[in-house]
């Protein structure tokens, strides 16, 4: 028999599109007051009105502006629930205050996914045969495969994981690095962060998933670039800022890399003008590697079961630790 709700808190959904989810949360907890708000400028407002305990809160506007301090530092707020896998937006904060859990792996395959595509993407040559085709020119050309090659990916959780897993099935070899090695399934290596110094030039595909941390902070930096091979293929899907952009753009420049498929970058929406724009051999997509029909409700299904534990007074499911940043 299920514990009895003990709680009966007011909950605000802070999402660009709050009305589905609220549609959601409504069928599973139909008692609670439920309250939406989507802007940034409102929730300020919206929690002081309702004194609202728990909120499930969507980056939907990129970083800047995001409301962190009605968020981490309100009177009322006690869980903060993020609907994807990143919580460097809202660091640090008082674990003793407030709880902040995420969606960990709400979207872990359809980013493999995306990281399979870049890879396939240079590999198989497609920007040069579009190229091509806008001429009418048939080349005669070449398509190269990725078996055979190594993959390094930085940080092995649930997206690091489901990256490892995939590259096995296409047959690279995969190198991992975590911040407590341990053996990881689908992983060929596993390494500390203290080893990369050895395992950059191994790489032929560098994938970056490790949360943004004081300790991952420019960790693929001008120096991780001088050991990566010419022929490496950067791929980020991690926050902005794990990759130094401007060691990157210099790299680019001088042809240490092959190229780059970027999916978040230092400061978003990216500014019209940024350098990164401008290389063919660079991929750029709006942080959306994670987003894919139905994710949003997938996610929030997550938060409605755990708002279930919650209220029957257990253990939250994916508490962040702020100090790890997962």
């Amino acid at each position: 028999e299920a514990p009895a709700l003990v709680k009966t808190p007011t909950v605000i959904v802070h999402t660009d599109n709050p009305e589905a989810s609220k549609a959601v949360l409504e069928k599973r907890h139909p008692d609670l007051p439920i309250w939406t708000c989507s802007t940034y400028e409102g929730l300020a407002g919206l929690v002081s009105e309702t004194k609202s305990e728990v909120v499930y809160s969507v980056r939907f506007n990129g970083s800047q502006g995001f409301p962190r301090d009605v968020l981490v530092s309100s009177e009322s707020v006690r869980w903060v629930s993020v609907a994807g896998s990143g919580t460097d937006h809202l660091a640090p904060w008082d674990s003793d205050h407030v709880a902040v859990t995420n969606a960990a792996g709400v979207a872990a395959d359809m980013m493999a996914q995306y990281v399979l595509g870049v890879m396939l993407h240079f590999s198989l040559g497609f920007p040069t045969f579009r190229a091509a085709q806008t001429r009418q020119e048939w080349l005669i050309g070449e398509v190269e495969p990725i078996d055979g090659k190594t993959v390094l990916i930085l940080g092995l959780g649930k997206t690091g994981q489901a990256v490892a897993a995939r590259s096995k099935l296409m047959g690279l070899k995969t190198l991992g690095v975590r911040a407590n090695p341990k053996d990881t399934p689908h992983v060929d290596e596993v390494h500390s962060l203290s080893a990369l110094g050895a395992l950059w030039e191994r790489a032929d595909f560098l994938v970056v998933c490790v949360p943004l941390l004081e300790s991952t902070r420019g960790l693929v930096n001008e120096t991780a670039f001088d050991h990566l091979k010419p022929s490496t293929v950067v791929i980020d899907v991690s926050r902005g800022g794990v990759i130094e952009e401007s060691a990157l753009i210099s790299a680019l420049d001088s042809g240490k890399i092959r190229g780059a498929g970027l999916d978040v970058f230092r400061v978003e929406p990216l500014a019209k003008g940024h350098r990164l724009w401008d290389y063919e051999n660079v991929i750029i997509t709006p942080h959306c590697s994670a987003v894919y029909a139905g994710w949003d409700l997938k996610s929030v299904e997550m938060f409605a079961e755990n708002l279930t534990r919650y209220r029957q007074g257990q253990a939250l499911w994916n508490i962040v630790d702020p100090a790890r940043g997962y």
